[in-house]
């Protein structure tokens, strides 16, 4: 299993790593993680080629109590993952040999699933996973913040673990939702924009799912989080903010001024209610 190891003189061997963001102020070392961190007891299968990036995200999952096991290949991977049970997959795309596009599209063909936090250099590499596949749990842009990774990783975890509130049979009534030319279908997890389909990840279903079964509450970031990572820590909120923005960019016509998932500000967000 991979350890966090410091280099000599007390200097993080993975201040400049290319998929990791240093402190604003300080790009010599790595800033602590907040205390009271959820423990998830979780087992972590880690594949990433750069040894420095694989190293500071295996040190964070130590941090939540997770076993991780750092692969820099993607056919030794897939054997890993044959020959053993993870409970979670943090895959990049860009691998030697078998990238991770295939290695995905392997493990979504096989019996034993884990579920898959994608790790891509840009938006388009995130396009060619979700073109290929919308089941990625959820995605990472590098570089990305240490904080965001840990809360990426405890929302996938904690929404793989327990029955996702939008699949209880009371809020799924009316199993379609249409508001203007927004089209959700729950059942299939399908969502439509004049006609055309639009791809989302797992995470961002559940959420547009949560808002669209309650038009016109409002809900805080904190009662998001609770309800939809099971988290209630402050610190994770800006993680709602970034789910947000980025569904924005994918169902409204204009991001910048909403029409579907509205800002209260000061309160938090809702879901537009259907104009007569």
């Amino acid at each position: 299993m991979n350890k966090h190891r410091r280099a000599p003189g007390g200097v993080s061997p993975f201040a400049h790593c290319r998929g990791i963001k240093p402190a604003a102020d300080d790009n010599r070392t790595w800033p602590p993680l907040p205390t009271g961190l959820p423990q998830m007891n979780c087992r972590v299968l880690v594949v990433e080629d750069d040894p420095r990036t694989g190293g500071l995200i295996t040190a964070q999952l130590d941090v939540l109590g997770c076993v991780s096991q750092l692969i820099d290949d993607g056919e030794a991977a897939l054997a890993e993952l044959r020959a053993h049970c993870y409970d979670l997959v943090i895959l990049d795309v860009t691998l030697p040999g078998v990238d991770g596009l295939e290695v995905f599209r392997q493990l979504h063909c096989g019996e034993r699933h884990a579920p898959i936090l994608m790790m891509a250099q840009s938006p388009s590499e995130v396009a060619a996973v979700l073109g290929l596949d919308p089941k990625a749990e959820d995605y990472l842009i590098k570089p990305f913040a240490a904080l965001e990774l840990v809360a990426r990783v405890v929302g996938v975890l904690r929404c793989a673990g327990r029955t996702r509130p939008e699949h209880r049979a009371d809020t799924l009534e009316s199993r379609l939702i249409e508001i203007d030319d927004l089209r959700i279908d729950m059942h299939r997890r399908q969502v439509q924009v004049s006609g055309c389909p639009v791809v989302l990840t797992a995470k961002e279903f559940d959420l547009l799912a949560h808002f669209a079964c309650s038009p016109g509450r409002v809900f805080s970031r904190a009662e998001l989080l609770d309800r939809l990572w099971g988290l209630a820590n402050d610190v994770f909120e800006h993680t709602v903010n970034s789910h947000i923005n980025r569904l924005r960019g994918k169902i409204e016509r204009d991001p910048a001024n909403p029409s579907y998932i509205q800002t209260v500000w000061g309160v938090g967000y809702r879901f537009a209610e259907a104009r007569a």
